[in-house]
């Protein structure tokens, strides 16, 4: 078994564990969605765990891996920490694809993964599978794929919190089905797990809002994991008043009127009062693809409301942004960059959007009118690099979360003592900043 690094190299093979670091090594090349030019290849900053060079042993230990800069912040490594084995043992398991992260406070950081990856023998506990040689991954489909693989995934703890320094606060363990139903429970069993994991800014109680693609729903908890509400016909798409087509997001204006982007095949925004009354929709293929016009989607992917109330949606597929007002009248679209694949974005309490770009794996800060100000970030497997960035949140004391698709994990980041305020992210419209 190889464990691999895109900057620094880590063999482990027979329990002989030989780190060589590599600094300014060349990754990829990726296609530009960003008028800037590529950035310099990256300095590693500084190490997970650290461990000898060489050593000879029959239990795994934590390798050294290289941190790789992230502008003006700071990785906080090993983060999150390693799950309990409250009803099932984790050694030899690592944390599966990242479906969503969300920052009820800093002691209190919402994390939705979609099933847990099993690690080839001697590895290091905990690894990102994204370092592995080959890589592995559970993307949550692959129970239902009909194919073989080489090694096990399991749908467990689906979603969880943690507090300040990355240990487990909450565990939904009793809804580990209920996200990821098992095959021959019926309409909606091949679902792959949660889309997105958020909250209401503007509600007191705090609940939780589950988007799920695959089943075609939205489920809505209480703070302590109690189901009160769905939205839309589990395993059953469709538009309608009660029916979505893979919903993707949702966002709030401060009375607790909703939006839903609706979604990858729904091409629609749906909007709804705040009990969760279907009000209006709008939104449709395109009649002529070559020629997308205003309110033609391709996989409305990500959704955010300003402090003036602009409704901003993603256009993934068409590599735009399109704006409207609350009541679905079109106001303006522009580009998200060349052949961009933006998979999610934040619409900040000082007037700026900044979208999570999986061509470049940038986050790119953009004003509310499109113009492009500046990005950070890089391909890779390392902390501090992306690969397909789903959801972006910033807590109250301005440390930044994402959660990545890919690269098999969630992030957190810490401003730097020096950090320039204009390069960094704050917190979303409705949400209290620090």
């Amino acid at each position: 078994m190889r464990v691999r690094d895109l900057q620094g190299t880590i063999f482990v093979t027979l329990g002989l564990v030989a780190c060589m670091v590599v600094s300014g090594c060349d990754s990829a090349q990726q296609p530009q969605s960003t008028p800037n030019p590529p950035p310099p290849p990256p300095t590693p900053t500084s190490a997970v765990a650290l461990a000898p060079t060489a050593v000879l042993t029959t239990t795994p230990i934590p390798p050294t891996i290289e941190s790789v800069d992230m502008g003006d912040y700071e990785v906080v490594l090993n983060w999150p920490k390693p799950l309990p084995n409250d009803d099932l043992s984790h050694d030899g398991w690592t944390f599966g694809s990242g479906a969503g992260v969300f920052a009820e406070s800093p002691d209190k950081v919402w994390v939705a993964q979609r099933g847990e990856i099993e690690l080839p023998p001697g590895a290091p506990p905990w690894i990102c599978a994204c370092l592995l040689d080959p890589r592995r991954t559970n993307t949550g489909r692959r129970a239902y794929s009909g194919n073989e693989y080489a090694y096990d995934m399991r749908r467990h703890h689906i979603v969880f919190a943690v507090d300040r320094d990355g240990y487990a606060i909450e565990e939904w363990l009793q809804h580990d089905e209920y996200f990821t139903p098992p095959r021959g429970s019926g309409l909606g069993e091949v679902g792959r797990g949660p889309h997105k994991i958020l909250q209401n800014p503007y509600d007191p109680e705090k609940h939780i809002w589950i988007v799920d693609d695959d089943k075609h729903d939205i489920s809505i908890f209480t703070n302590d994991g109690q189901l009160v509400k769905t939205i839309g016909e589990r395993g059953v798409p469709g538009r309608g008043p009660n029916n979505f087509n893979r919903p993707t997001d949702i966002a709030w204006l401060p009375d607790g009127t909703f939006f839903v982007s609706d979604g990858y095949a729904g091409t629609r925004v749906a909007k709804f009062d705040p009990e969760g009354n279907f009000i209006m929709d709008w939104g449709q293929t395109p009649v002529d693809p070559a020629n997308p016009g205003p309110y033609e989607f391709w996989s409305v992917h990500s959704i955010g409301i300003s402090n003036d109330r602009r409704v901003f949606v993603i256009d993934r597929e068409h590599s735009r942004m399109q704006v409207f007002d609350e009541n679905g009248n079109f106001l303006e679209m522009w580009p998200t960059g060349h052949n961009s694949q933006v998979l999610a974005h934040t619409v900040t309490v000082d007037d700026f959007i900044w979208v999570a770009d999986w061509t470049t794996d940038r986050l790119v800060k953009y004003d509310l009118n499109g113009r492009y100000i500046l990005d950070m970030g890089e391909h890779g497997p390392l902390p501090g690099q992306f690969d397909g960035v789903h959801q972006i949140e910033v807590d109250q004391e301005g440390n930044l979360y994402v959660t990545e698709v890919a690269n098999d994990r969630s992030q957190m980041f810490r401003p730097k003592p020096d950090a320039d305020p204009a390069k960094l992210i704050r917190p979303m419209v409705g949400r209290p900043t620090g």
